[in-house]
Protein backbone atom coordinates (compact mmCIF):
# COMPACT_ATOMS: atom_id res chain seq x y z
CA UNK A 1 0.00 0.00 0.00
CA UNK A 2 1.59 3.53 -0.95
CA UNK A 3 0.91 5.96 1.83
CA UNK A 4 0.66 9.76 0.75
CA UNK A 5 0.21 12.89 2.90
CA UNK A 6 -1.40 15.60 1.19
CA UNK A 7 -0.35 19.60 1.87
CA UNK A 8 -2.11 22.28 0.27
CA UNK A 9 -3.22 25.44 1.71
CA UNK A 10 -6.83 24.89 -0.30
CA UNK A 11 -9.48 22.25 1.09
CA UNK A 12 -11.08 21.69 -2.30
CA UNK A 13 -7.48 20.89 -4.00
CA UNK A 14 -6.86 18.37 -0.90
CA UNK A 15 -10.34 17.37 -1.86
CA UNK A 16 -10.12 16.81 -5.22
CA UNK A 17 -6.76 14.93 -4.71
CA UNK A 18 -8.19 12.30 -2.01
CA UNK A 19 -11.12 12.06 -4.22
CA UNK A 20 -8.86 10.60 -6.81
CA UNK A 21 -6.14 8.68 -5.02
CA UNK A 22 -8.79 7.27 -2.32
CA UNK A 23 -10.38 5.25 -5.27
CA UNK A 24 -7.07 3.11 -5.82
CA UNK A 25 -6.70 -0.32 -4.10
CA UNK A 26 -3.16 0.47 -3.79
CA UNK A 27 -3.06 3.96 -2.55
CA UNK A 28 -4.30 5.81 1.09
CA UNK A 29 -4.50 9.29 2.19
CA UNK A 30 -2.68 9.19 5.35
CA UNK A 31 -3.03 13.06 6.17
CA UNK A 32 -4.30 16.45 5.12
CA UNK A 33 -1.62 19.29 5.91
CA UNK A 34 -2.84 23.14 5.02
CA UNK A 35 1.28 24.50 5.65
CA UNK A 36 4.42 23.32 5.58
CA UNK A 37 4.62 23.08 9.08
CA UNK A 38 1.64 20.48 9.80
CA UNK A 39 3.52 18.36 6.79
CA UNK A 40 6.65 18.16 8.13
CA UNK A 41 4.73 16.99 11.12
CA UNK A 42 2.65 14.34 9.64
CA UNK A 43 6.05 13.25 7.55
CA UNK A 44 7.18 12.23 11.00
CA UNK A 45 3.66 11.10 12.01
CA UNK A 46 3.07 8.95 9.39
CA UNK A 47 5.79 8.40 7.57
CA UNK A 48 4.41 8.46 4.07
CA UNK A 49 6.05 7.01 0.84
CA UNK A 50 5.20 9.80 -0.55
CA UNK A 51 4.01 13.92 0.34
CA UNK A 52 2.30 15.86 -2.55
CA UNK A 53 3.55 19.19 -1.45
CA UNK A 54 1.99 22.48 -2.73
CA UNK A 55 4.87 25.23 -3.10
CA UNK A 56 3.31 28.31 -1.77
CA UNK A 57 1.37 28.18 1.87
CA UNK A 58 0.82 30.56 4.48
CA UNK A 59 3.71 30.41 7.31
CA UNK A 60 6.23 27.46 6.72
CA UNK A 61 6.08 27.06 2.35
CA UNK A 62 5.92 24.02 0.65
CA UNK A 63 9.98 24.50 -0.20
CA UNK A 64 11.22 24.91 3.34
CA UNK A 65 9.25 21.99 4.01
CA UNK A 66 10.78 19.87 1.58
CA UNK A 67 13.93 20.84 2.84
CA UNK A 68 13.34 19.70 6.36
CA UNK A 69 11.91 16.72 4.98
CA UNK A 70 14.53 15.60 2.81
CA UNK A 71 17.40 15.93 5.15
CA UNK A 72 16.05 14.76 7.88
CA UNK A 73 17.81 10.86 8.45
CA UNK A 74 14.85 9.32 9.97
CA UNK A 75 12.51 10.26 6.96
CA UNK A 76 14.70 9.28 4.59
CA UNK A 77 12.08 7.11 2.85
CA UNK A 78 10.12 10.15 2.11
CA UNK A 79 9.62 11.20 -1.54
CA UNK A 80 8.44 14.41 -1.67
CA UNK A 81 6.56 15.73 -5.16
CA UNK A 82 5.81 19.29 -5.76
CA UNK A 83 2.55 20.81 -6.68
CA UNK A 84 2.78 23.82 -8.73
CA UNK A 85 0.34 26.30 -11.14
CA UNK A 86 2.28 26.29 -13.80
CA UNK A 87 5.40 23.31 -14.88
CA UNK A 88 7.59 26.68 -15.05
CA UNK A 89 7.09 27.43 -11.65
CA UNK A 90 10.57 29.74 -10.42
CA UNK A 91 10.30 27.93 -6.73
CA UNK A 92 10.72 24.24 -8.80
CA UNK A 93 14.27 24.53 -9.30
CA UNK A 94 14.73 24.72 -5.86
CA UNK A 95 12.28 22.46 -4.85
CA UNK A 96 14.55 19.96 -6.96
CA UNK A 97 17.67 20.95 -5.27
CA UNK A 98 15.49 21.25 -1.84
CA UNK A 99 15.25 16.99 -2.57
CA UNK A 100 12.00 16.66 -4.27
CA UNK A 101 11.71 13.88 -6.29
CA UNK A 102 9.70 15.28 -9.42
CA UNK A 103 6.38 18.00 -9.53
CA UNK A 104 3.26 17.83 -10.72
CA UNK A 105 1.14 20.72 -12.22
CA UNK A 106 -2.29 20.51 -10.16
CA UNK A 107 -4.41 20.53 -12.91
CA UNK A 108 -2.70 17.14 -14.43
CA UNK A 109 -4.84 14.17 -15.48
CA UNK A 110 -6.05 11.75 -13.13
CA UNK A 111 -4.19 9.04 -14.53
CA UNK A 112 -1.00 11.22 -14.57
CA UNK A 113 -1.75 11.98 -10.91
CA UNK A 114 -1.84 8.16 -10.05
CA UNK A 115 1.12 7.21 -12.36
CA UNK A 116 3.19 9.99 -10.34
CA UNK A 117 2.69 8.92 -6.93
CA UNK A 118 3.58 5.32 -8.11
CA UNK A 119 6.83 6.21 -9.88
CA UNK A 120 7.92 8.14 -6.98
CA UNK A 121 6.42 5.42 -4.52
CA UNK A 122 8.95 2.60 -6.07
CA UNK A 123 12.22 5.48 -6.10
CA UNK A 124 11.57 7.12 -9.59
CA UNK A 125 11.94 10.49 -10.27
CA UNK A 126 8.99 11.96 -11.59
CA UNK A 127 10.56 14.16 -14.22
CA UNK A 128 9.97 13.32 -17.79
CA UNK A 129 12.93 13.03 -20.25
CA UNK A 130 11.39 16.06 -22.08
CA UNK A 131 10.25 18.19 -18.66
CA UNK A 132 14.08 17.59 -17.55
CA UNK A 133 15.77 18.71 -20.56
CA UNK A 134 13.42 21.93 -20.51
CA UNK A 135 12.83 22.97 -16.84
CA UNK A 136 16.86 22.27 -15.97
CA UNK A 137 18.00 24.09 -18.77
CA UNK A 138 15.77 27.30 -18.06
CA UNK A 139 17.00 27.44 -14.86
CA UNK A 140 20.88 26.36 -15.43
CA UNK A 141 20.51 29.41 -18.02
CA UNK A 142 19.90 32.09 -15.51
CA UNK A 143 23.13 30.65 -13.06
CA UNK A 144 26.47 31.41 -13.14
CA UNK A 145 28.98 29.50 -14.40
CA UNK A 146 29.48 26.35 -12.43
CA UNK A 147 32.59 24.96 -10.64
CA UNK A 148 33.65 21.50 -11.35
CA UNK A 149 32.56 19.26 -8.53
CA UNK A 150 35.40 17.00 -6.80
CA UNK A 151 32.64 14.72 -5.64
CA UNK A 152 32.46 14.17 -9.11
CA UNK A 153 36.52 12.30 -8.51
CA UNK A 154 35.08 9.29 -7.01
CA UNK A 155 33.29 7.87 -10.35
CA UNK A 156 34.42 5.87 -13.29
CA UNK A 157 34.89 7.16 -16.48
CA UNK A 158 31.99 5.08 -17.23
CA UNK A 159 29.73 6.94 -14.48
CA UNK A 160 30.17 10.00 -15.30
CA UNK A 161 29.03 9.23 -19.11
CA UNK A 162 26.21 8.06 -17.81
CA UNK A 163 25.49 11.02 -15.14
CA UNK A 164 25.85 12.95 -18.12
CA UNK A 165 23.15 11.01 -20.29
CA UNK A 166 20.80 10.84 -17.02
CA UNK A 167 21.70 14.84 -16.60
CA UNK A 168 20.21 15.15 -20.71
CA UNK A 169 17.01 13.50 -19.55
CA UNK A 170 17.44 10.32 -20.82
CA UNK A 171 15.82 7.08 -19.87
CA UNK A 172 17.84 3.93 -18.55
CA UNK A 173 16.68 1.73 -21.77
CA UNK A 174 17.93 5.36 -23.80
CA UNK A 175 21.14 5.26 -21.76
CA UNK A 176 21.67 1.65 -22.88
CA UNK A 177 20.95 2.00 -26.25
CA UNK A 178 23.28 4.91 -26.55
CA UNK A 179 25.97 3.06 -25.12
CA UNK A 180 25.35 -0.22 -26.39
CA UNK A 181 24.61 -2.15 -22.87
CA UNK A 182 21.72 -4.06 -21.62
CA UNK A 183 19.03 -2.27 -20.04
CA UNK A 184 19.86 -3.92 -16.33
CA UNK A 185 23.78 -2.73 -16.72
CA UNK A 186 22.44 0.89 -17.35
CA UNK A 187 20.10 1.16 -14.43
CA UNK A 188 23.16 -0.48 -11.81
CA UNK A 189 25.31 2.09 -13.56
CA UNK A 190 22.91 4.91 -12.69
CA UNK A 191 22.12 3.37 -9.47
CA UNK A 192 26.12 2.78 -8.13
CA UNK A 193 26.24 6.73 -9.28
CA UNK A 194 23.72 7.81 -7.06
CA UNK A 195 24.85 5.89 -4.26
CA UNK A 196 28.65 6.99 -5.16
CA UNK A 197 27.12 10.54 -4.82
CA UNK A 198 24.83 10.59 -2.26
CA UNK A 199 21.97 11.36 -4.09
CA UNK A 200 18.29 10.59 -2.95
CA UNK A 201 17.12 9.95 -6.18
CA UNK A 202 17.29 10.48 -10.36
CA UNK A 203 16.34 14.17 -9.88
CA UNK A 204 19.16 14.58 -7.94
CA UNK A 205 21.46 13.26 -9.95
CA UNK A 206 20.21 15.55 -12.80
CA UNK A 207 20.66 18.73 -10.28
CA UNK A 208 24.25 17.76 -9.51
CA UNK A 209 24.81 16.86 -13.42
CA UNK A 210 24.26 20.90 -14.35
CA UNK A 211 25.62 22.70 -11.10
CA UNK A 212 28.99 20.62 -10.63
CA UNK A 213 29.23 21.83 -14.77
CA UNK A 214 29.24 18.32 -15.85
CA UNK A 215 27.09 19.24 -18.88
CA UNK A 216 25.34 22.36 -20.19
CA UNK A 217 22.10 23.54 -21.60
CA UNK A 218 22.57 21.89 -25.30
CA UNK A 219 24.58 19.45 -24.39
CA UNK A 220 22.73 16.75 -26.34
CA UNK A 221 21.39 19.05 -29.49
Amino acid sequence: MIRVVLADDQTLVRAGFRSILSGEDDIEVVGEAADGEQAVALAHEQRPDVVLMDIRMPGTDGLEATGRITTDPRLAAVRVVILTTFDMDDHVYGALRAGASGFLVKDTEPMELLHGVRVVARGDALIAPAVTRRLISEFANRRKQPAPSPRLNALTEREREVMGLVGAGLSNDEIAARLVLSPATSKTHVSRTMTKLGVRDRAQLVILAYESGMITPGWMT
